[in-house]
């Protein structure tokens, strides 16, 4: 007999919940077959079986949250010995080919949407990586209802003031990871100001000249030109470390966070290396991972190793805001709407199209006067933006 353990899928992971048995008790286990989904502290994650043999009992049941190495299930081998075993995360979306239709690739959420409002998912193409089936999908069905907002909580008393929400383990690292990031670490802010008519000018011919698959945002040229901030300033892209009375750490590499909405709260999925990409592969890179963030199907390696992250409020109208550190990384950008203004020059008044750009910082390793010529080369390249997607 095989206890099968919570695993630790995420370096800050302490505890798991079970989101959906692929399996019941009975059931024939073959290695590499899909057992179980784990929401983690990041992700919603499929787990993979190591070992052969039948699911003899179910320890932690749907919804339920445990510690990691908490044992989850029991596989019997025929062995008659008790041995741990941690199951193997997949890597991959797409389900097992001897998958049942109501096991084709999607979320637990999405189909238990798809069981309340009758619809067969087996019917339904998906448009997420792999194929997978992601919420929207769930609307293209004819006739089918705007997908209401799915709580978690029991049904309140109808005299109840308010409605209770309980944290999931992603909404509860959010919590903790931001509590300690505004509590602890000694940040100023920085704001400039950037005129972006060349710029959306640009994206404008850009777009014109590609298909619609292929569309680059104007986030994408953001990266792009941050990635290349980045570089020309080293001490923005940089962590501390208290070890050994502190320190900066330099990191050798360029890797930009893009802070994104998900169902399950804000999660900050990575472009590895953005200052090497093209503008075409990061907008690439990116709408995979924003797909991803709304399926809840980011692995933890695609929000690992950043290194700086940009929050983009633009599209919502936002102007200007004030950003919290993602740690470990010493500093965050938060982007605002571009606006239209008066302003004058050579003696005439002419309207310029203006985004403010405010930079969060560690002021333990990156003073005011970096940050400012930090903002100043960003500045000049979204105000050059040849410069960018050269």
């Amino acid at each position: 007999m095989i206890d099968i353990l919570m695993p630790r899928l995420s370096d800050t992971m302490t505890e798991g919940a079970i989101a959906a048995w692929h399996k019941k008790p009975g059931d024939a286990v073959a290695p590499g077959d899909v057992l179980v989904e784990i929401e983690t502290d990041k992700a919603l994650m499929e787990q993979e079986a190591y070992e052969a043999g039948v699911l003899a009992e179910i320890l932690v049941a749907e919804g339920e949250n445990v510690a990691i190495g908490t044992p989850i299930a029991r596989l019997d081998d025929e062995s008659g010995e008790g041995t741990p075993v941690v199951a193997a995360a997949s890597t991959s979306a797409p389900a097992p080919a001897s998958a049942s239709p109501d096991r084709r690739p999607a979320s637990p959420l999405v189909r238990k949407i798809a069981r309340e409002r009758g619809l067969d998912l087996a019917a339904i193409p998906g448009t997420g990586p792999g194929g997978r089936i992601v919420r929207a999908d769930l609307d293209t069905v004819a006739g089918a209802p705007a997908v209401e907002p799915v709580r978690t909580q029991e049904q309140p008393p109808a005299d109840a003031a308010a409605d209770r929400v309980p944290f999931d383990g992603i909404r509860r690292a959010i919590a903790a990871r931001l509590t300690e990031s505004a509590t602890t670490v000694p940040t100023f802010t920085a704001t400039a100001s950037a005129d972006v008519g060349a710029l959306l000018a640009l994206r404008a011919e850009l777009n014109a000249a590609v298909g619609d698959d292929a569309r680059i945002s104007v986030n994408d040229l953001l990266v792009r030109a941050v990635a290349l901030a980045l570089r020309e300033h080293p001490g923005v892209n940089a962590s501390y470390s208290a070890e050994d009375g502190g320190a900066t750490l330099l990191h050798r590499r360029v890797n930009v966070g893009i802070a994104v909405a998900s169902p399950a709260g804000l999660v900050v999925p990575v472009v590895p290396d953005a200052d090497r990409a093209s503008v075409s592969t990061i907008s690439g890179i990116a709408r995979a991972l924003v797909a991803k963030a709304a399926d809840r199907t980011l692995s933890a390696a695609e929000m690992a190793e950043g290194t700086f992250t940009v929050s983009n409020l633009g599209m919502y109208g936002v102007e200007h805001f004030t950003a919290i550190i993602n740690p470990p990384q010493g500093a965050i950008l938060a982007v605002g709407a571009g606006r239209d203004e008066l302003a004058l020059v050579d003696g005439e008044i002419v309207s310029r199209t203006r985004m403010r750009l405010t930079i969060t910082a560690d002021h333990r390793i990156i003073d005011g006067a970096l940050a400012a010529r930090f903002l100043a080369t960003l500045v000049s390249l979204l105000e050059h933006p040849l410069r960018v997607i050269a």
